[in-house]
């Protein structure tokens, strides 16, 4: 068995949780209180990085050492990410501290990623003082502005007396409905300021704010009609399960109905990848029973996803014969890429114990052997080589193939963007829900390395691997210095195809082999890891490869394992760009 070394909690002071919550008022300065603020809330760990606009904070820190863990990253473009990780795996709301000016603005990226992915964010930047606002003094960023259209809210503080309500609204938008990233500036002088603060009240409610819509029994009812005359009925479900934390609703209904179910990549968990009605991964590079018999379904059933793009190919080819019934929180959603016949807002936890009361236990034998059928004619096209290759040259796929047999698909696997993404989702055994972190919607290169250093705080009783391409790798290289000072235990496995290899594969089958600026250069890996005091070995050889990865999952700390591997191979199946899904190809 694999050792687990891992981050230990964070203790709590007797005198810290008292203030937190006690019922005296308090004379303290808006740096006090925002971290009294963060222990009302439940907040263990904030990754940040300090700077000038945000020192008053920092400083107050030094004190509350013992009750919040902080996590010095090396950028905070690493620090965001990392709060997504957090966030991701553990299921509560991931905090990151940042100075004003370039500090802020290097949040932006993980802000659009976490707003696309509905990820809850909670992250406080440092601010000049107010007297200097709009007179574009040192560091001076409008983060508002900036940060408005890739924010679920934002809010800028200039007096300490404000900090608190800014604060418990701040962390119930976020983790509410919907749940998004929220940002939060505060001037210098409300940090220093000091005032008289009541005691904490965490936020329940916001006028005109209705995270949750209203349950209409009557969709419930024509839903359940559609499912229960239903032939070829096909689930799809995204995040909202995970988001909703009902995967255990979600199960009872598929159970119950025997709809087959397919999913998003960042719905994989929800349902264990062994599960006999869990018929894969939808979309551009998803399995292809889904895909094509989308296009053949009578009823499709949307539970808790978007309708993406990489998922739908073209609308005006999409599941034309199907009546579509969607489940969503956001209703906003309903409507807006695919027209439902049967809307049906809320929470699923809500709504899917209702649905599953109405619909009828049944099983599809025969549609159901469509999709075996269909899985036959992928193993044999596309699988069997990917996993099993019987060329020199290691695969992508039988990498993830010898991890799982390690790990039994009991670890957390955090990814890049790229190719060994598509491959690490499509073949990675989950059989536990958080079990998948990656970057959905913006597809950020250097999402994984820091986002699985905040996947393993916070899920420390967990095995983390990050699966990273040497391409996504080079972004966010700087983390393994978090990596070595905090000694957080992380498992690196790079699959190294010397090129960036998604944009490789694009250049090949659409634009005449016209390989422009993918061939990129990398140093020495294990090397640059061994600076950081990370232990590090290279495979490019079969023999060697599930003793490497063993050894990797069994080091008692952080590990990089650099794996070589087929320099143009492709991914497939895949649905060509301006294609419809029916139209996926198998090579």
């Amino acid at each position: 068995m694999y050792t687990n070394q891992q981050p230990q909690p964070v203790p709590t002071s007797p005198e810290i949780a008292v203030a937190a919550t006690e019922s005296a008022t308090r004379t303290l300065s808006g740096a006090e209180a925002t971290l009294l603020a963060l222990l009302a809330e439940g907040v263990d760990t904030v990754f940040g990085y300090p700077g000038g606009a945000i020192i008053p904070i920092y400083d107050a820190l030094y004190d509350f050492k013992e009750q919040l863990n902080h996590v010095l990253v090396r950028h905070e473009q690493g620090g965001i990410h990392a709060a997504q990780g957090y966030a991701r795996s553990s299921g509560k709301v991931g905090v990151v501290f940042a100075t004003s000016g370039p500090g802020a603005t290097n949040l932006v990226t993980g802000l659009a990623d976490a707003q696309i992915d509905s990820t809850p964010l909670v992250c406080i930047t440092g601010q000049v003082f107010a007297h200097l606002l709009g007179t574009d003094a040192f560091q001076e960023t409008d983060i508002l502005n900036i940060t408005t259209p890739v924010t679920k809210w934002n809010h800028q503080v200039t007096d300490a007396s404000e900090i608190p309500a800014a604060l418990a609204k701040a962390f119930y938008i976020a983790r509410s409905g919907r749940p998004g990233p929220v940002l939060i500036d505060i001037t210098k002088n409300a940090q220093i300021q000091k005032a008289d603060f009541e005691p904490y009240q965490p936020c329940n409610h916001i006028r005109s704010y209705r995270p949750q819509p209203l349950v209409r029994p009557e969709y419930i009812a024509q839903a359940a009609e559609l499912i229960n005359k239903a032939k070829r009925p096909l689930v799809l479900w995204g995040q909202g399960v995970l988001l909703g934390k009902a995967e255990q609703e979600f199960a009872q209904f598929i159970e119950k109905s025997g709809i087959p179910a397919a999913w998003t990549i960042l719905g994989a968990g929800a349902l264990p990848t062994g599960h006999p009605l869990n018929v894969g991964m939808l979309g551009m590079h998803g399995n292809y029973g889904p895909n094509v018999l989308t296009n053949e379904c009578d009823v499709l059933i949307a539970i808790g996803m978007r309708f993406d793009d990489r998922v739908t190919g073209r609308l005006d080819k999409y599941a034309k014969q199907a009546q579509i019934i969607h489940l969503d929180i956001d209703p906003t959603e309903i409507d807006k890429n695919v027209k439902a016949t049967v809307p049906v807002w809320g929470d699923c936890m809500e709504t899917l114990p209702l649905l599953t009361q109405l619909v009828e236990a049944r099983t599809y034998p025969e549609w159901r052997q469509r999709f075996l059928d269909h899985d036959a004619e992928e193993i044999a096209a596309v699988i069997q080589e990917e996993l099993f290759p019987t060329s020199d040259e290691l695969t992508m796929g039988e990498v993830i193939q010898h991890l799982n047999e390690l790990t039994q698909g009991n670890a957390i696997i955090v990814t890049d963007v790229g190719q060994h993404q598509m491959v690490a989702c499509r073949y990675a055994k989950l059989n536990h829900t958080r079990s998948n972190i990656t970057s959905g919607g913006l597809g950020t290169m250097g999402f994984a390395l820091p986002a699985a250093i905040g996947a393993k705080y916070g899920r420390p009783d967990r095995t983390v691997v990050a699966v990273i391409g040497d391409g996504g790798i080079q972004m966010t290289i700087q983390e393994l210095g978090t990596i070595m000072q905090t000694g957080v235990n992380v498992k690196i496995l790079l699959l190294n195809n010397q090129f960036l290899g998604m944009v490789r594969q694009w250049q090949e089958m659409f634009h005449d082999r016209r390989y422009s600026f993918v061939d990129i250069a990398s140093p020495d890996y294990v090397t640059v890891a061994k600076g950081y005091s990370i232990a590090g070995r290279r495979v490019d050889t079969r023999a060697e490869l599930h003793a490497a990865l063993q050894q990797m999952l069994e080091h008692p700390g952080s590990f990089l394992l650099e794996v070589m591997v087929t320099r143009e191979n492709n991914i497939f199946p895949m649905v060509p760009q301006g294609c419809g899904v029916g139209e996926i190809r198998l090579k």
